[in-house]
């Protein structure tokens, strides 16, 4: 039975790296990857941007780098020609025996009083020893957009398991195959479970690369899989609907986008709306795998919180089950 199971997901796997479709699907979580470190800042990031001289007293530039994102230039036409670009920068620039502040006009008021107060600071000698704040912090260690993006991303990646899914079967549709595992010796169960495999092994996969080269290496891995994989089923009963109803891979594609709504609602749900309306979200799968999630990537979750969460997503996963089963049966007799 496994290798008839592994036979079916060989199969799969190889038709998938040759379909265009197929294959975009299969590197998403890389080039999702790659857009996240690009886009997102990072959270040590300082939103004051300083430009001044490379000449200039190299221990006032290490002092102000302390506070600021500093831009050397060679030449104060170099510095104006950077200012009256659209972002905010503004110039520290030396005459005389003192500096003037060269701004284009329309930055905003408290980032040109930071910087004059930064410039006084270094005259007056003060440091951080000197001041009477004490810090404390939420201790977030990665930007918070960067987890959102990157827990949003791991359940679209589970949904693309279920497009591959459905892309499958529709090509085995147009090839007359589906009919054609009455006469072989692999069961229906051992059927769905291998064109099965493709939904789950690639995600889980692709996640693993995404978390990776998104830099969330020291989570608990463990706790990621268990939400992915129960998020997985309601995207493998919706991947299987589509394949056996469509008799197009652009249509069979293009329906599983429906669960897409949900997603993106349960994110933006749980992130922008008051406690008092969350209870409306309870109904979605996903709703219950972003929170999981949340909890993971700041390395808060417990296993009780985690697994709560994943039996939530079990339950409601049953519920459509059983309203889909018929049809899948159906589809493949």
């Amino acid at each position: 039975m496994i290798k008839k199971i592994l036979a079916i997901f060989t199969r799969d796997l190889k038709v998938s790296l040759k379909d265009f479709i197929s294959l975009y699907i299969i590197i998403f979580p890389l080039l999702f990857a790659i857009v996240i470190n690009v886009f997102t800042p990072g959270i040590n990031d300082s939103t004051v941007n300083l430009a001044m001289l490379a000449s200039d007293d190299a221990k006032q530039i290490a002092y102000l780098q302390d506070f600021a994102k500093v831009e050397l230039f060679s030449s104060v036409k170099a510095i104006e020609n950077r200012i009256e670009k659209r972002d905010n920068i503004i110039g520290i620039i030396p005459e005389e025996d003192s500096y003037y502040l060269l701004l284009q006009g329309n930055e905003p008021e408290g980032i040109v009083e930071f910087a004059k107060a930064l410039r006084a600071f270094y005259d007056y000698g003060v440091t951080v020893e000197d001041s009477e704040a004490t810090i404390y912090d939420f201790e977030r260690s990665t930007p918070p957009l960067k987890k959102v993006l990157v827990s949003a991303a791991i359940m679209f990646i589970s949904v693309l398991g279920g497009m591959l899914i459905a892309i499958n079967i529709v090509e085995e549709k147009v090839d007359n195959t589906i009919s054609a595992i009455h006469v072989t010796p692999i069961s229906r169960i051992g059927y769905i479970i291998g064109k099965s495999a493709i939904g789950v092994i690639v995600p889980i996969i692709g996640t693993a690369l995404m978390l990776i080269f998104t830099g969330y290496t020291e989570i608990n891995y463990a706790q990621v899989f268990v939400l992915l994989l129960t998020s997985s089923i309601i995207s493998l009963l919706v991947g299987f609907i589509e394949g056996l109803t469509n008799d197009d891979v652009m249509n069979a594609a293009g329906n599983i986008k429906i669960l897409f709504l949900p997603l993106l609602g349960s994110v933006a749900g749980y992130e922008l709306l008051a406690d008092k309306w969350q209870p409306f979200f309870y109904w979605i799968p996903f709703y219950w795998t972003y929170r999981g999630n949340d909890l993971v990537l700041s390395n808060s979750g417990t296993w009780g919180q985690i697994l709560m969460y994943a039996g939530f997503v079990v339950i409601i996963s049953a519920v459509v089950f059983a309203l889909l089963a018929p049809k899948i049966r159906k589809g493949l007799e």
